[in-house]
């Protein structure tokens, strides 16, 4: 278990994350950080971790689906190409 830190809430719900933990996260000024409500309070999370996991995820759900990147790619093409049809008219070229 980690040391607890305390830190003042500030105007606006302001907080100020220590140092050693922003070092620990490589979370630096201007990044981005997702809140959310856990069991046993708050965590927060580096935006760009929360990012990697869903596509790690996504990975993984397409490897046991037997679907490769380039056919998943292919069917958003398609799915683009009749989507521009339909709202807007537009016939799509084909690229080859």
């Amino acid at each position: 278990m980690s040391e607890r830190r305390f830190v003042r809430v500030q105007e606006k719900g302001q907080v100020t994350l220590p140092v050693e933990v922003r070092k620990k996260l490589g979370i630096q000024k201007g990044d981005l950080v997702a809140v959310e409500l856990s069991g046993r309070g708050v965590l927060i999370t580096r935006q760009e971790v929360i990012a990697m996991e869903a596509l790690d995820l996504i990975g993984q759900e397409l490897k046991e689906r037997g679907v490769t990147l380039e056919e998943l790619i292919e069917s958003g093409r398609e799915i683009r190409g009749q989507i521009l049809e339909e709202m807007y008219g537009i016939r799509p070229t084909n690229p080859d």
